[in-house]
């Protein structure tokens, strides 16, 4: 159950991006679980006592209506807690528009519903992840470890197929989005002793802005941007946006103070291999997402045309052929073709109908681990599937977890899911999906 100590609560604007979040606490020594909706008194006494919480949605793919239907409840839940910190998680690129997962529809759905601090900081980079914002402007790098490039000259975000980033300024982007005062904290900031960066982050805030935006270039920073969030949430309950490293700083500051000890907790076993067939589905047709396919060996891989899907045309024959391999002990990833389709009427329709198909196939072949790649194919898959929650089992590669599903189905129960974003991993995360470590 969520008791007085809870820290921090967070909403994910799509399953991968929430199960990173979760990984970042949980790995901490941070009791946390992750919802697939505003939980159940019985779903809550089964989690036990928290330190964290999550609701893991889908609202980067949602036009601003759905977006208000699915924040309604999530606000209305969050209201309840009492959590000192409160986090809309966004997709570590920020990808959104006004059309499609606004990030300022969404924090002004939230504060609605919650009574909250006028303060709202957006953390602009997650070095983990190799994204960095300076002065505002927020960079990425393409692939683990790879060339760094400033978003509107990305290969794959300026490029993406739903909501293209063609502003790096971070500022800019958030004010299209309804979002047009926001104060910057720039990384030089960090040099400075506490009691003069604490009087630049007053001065931002005491002109009350949409939010605050703060740098981030280097990991060493994240502890100042967690001191400056505690510090105003003693006060008053805070509603941060921003992706992971909103988690990584507030840890990185109770790290620090000695606020929290977790060094007596248990942490994550290592995880083993698979001791049954695996199924990877990947919506995903990002350039890293093709390599890591063409990497998995180990796989029988099986094309899907987005028209079968979309139409129903055919994919019992697909269905039938992926749960016969399952069957014989092979494992199996299916992934779509490039193909353009007529049929295709959105991402979002595109995502529901893979959703549905990853849920036929799990129950007709029982993998009792899975993958799915593709950030919003992830968050209806799950939502698709009849479970209620994910606990954080170990890490396969940095933003890539392998998670345990909680479900009232006992056939369901216990699957281990790898829910993976287009731009997360390395080649060979579907080998590693196989055997960690």
């Amino acid at each position: 159950m969520a008791g007085s100590d809870l820290r921090f609560a967070f909403y994910g604007d799509d399953f991968t991006g929430a199960t990173d979040t979760l990984a970042t606490l949980a790995s901490a020594g941070l009791k946390t679980v992750l919802f697939m909706g505003p939980p159940t008194p019985a779903q809550l006494a089964c989690a036990g006592l928290l330190d964290c919480l999550g609701i893991a949605g889908a609202s980067r793919s949602m036009g601003a209506a759905e977006q208000e239907a699915e924040l309604e409840p999530v606000g209305r839940f969050f209201a309840g807690l009492g959590a000192p910190v409160i986090h809309y998680k966004t997709c570590s690129t920020f990808d959104s528009s006004p059309d499609i997962g606004s990030i300022g529809v969404a924090l002004r759905s939230l504060r609605r519903r919650l009574d909250v601090s006028s303060f709202v900081p957006i953390v602009g980079g997650q070095p983990s992840l190799g994204r960095y914002c300076v002065f505002g402007n927020l960079f990425a790098a393409f692939q683990s470890g790879g060339e760094v490039y400033r978003l509107d000259r990305h290969p794959t975000m300026s490029r993406h197929p739903v909501t293209p980033m063609h502003e790096a300024d971070l500022r800019l982007h958030l004010a299209r989005q309804g979002l047009p005062r926001l104060g910057l904290i720039p990384y030089p900031s960090y040099d400075l002793p506490a009691q003069a960066f604490d009087r630049i982050l007053d001065d931002e805030a005491a002109a009350q802005p949409d939010g605050v935006l703060f740098d981030v270039a280097q990991a060493g920073q994240l502890a100042s941007v967690g001191r400056a969030i505690w510090r105003r949430a003693a006060g008053r309950t805070v509603l941060a946006a921003g992706p992971s490293s909103v988690a990584q700083a507030l840890i990185a500051h109770w790290r620090a103070s000695g606020e929290t000890d977790t060094s007596s907790r248990a942490r994550p076993a290592a995880l083993p291999a698979a001791t049954t067939p695996v199924f990877v589905f990947s919506g995903s047709r990002s350039p890293l997402t093709a390599r890591q396919i063409q990497a998995a060996n180990s796989y029988e891989r099986i094309p899907l045309s987005p028209r079968i899907l979309m139409r129903g045309e055919g994919d019992g024959a697909a269905l039938a052929r992926i749960a016969s391999a399952l069957s014989g002990g092979a494992n199996v990833l299916a992934y779509l073709t490039d193909e353009a389709s007529e049929a295709v009427t959105s991402a979002a329709d595109l995502a529901k109908a893979c959703a549905a198909f990853i849920a036929r196939v799990l129950e007709a072949g029982r993998p009792r681990r899975v993958g799915v790649a593709g950030g919003d194919t992830s968050s209806y898959a799950v939502k698709a599937l009849d479970g209620w929650g994910l606990s954080y089992l170990g890490q396969l590669d940095p933003g890539v977890a392998l998670c345990r599903v909680h479900a009232d189905d006992p056939g369901l129960d216990g699957v281990e899911i790898m829910l993976k974003g287009g731009q997360m991993g390395s080649p060979s995360i579907f080998e590693k999906l196989l055997a960690p470590g």
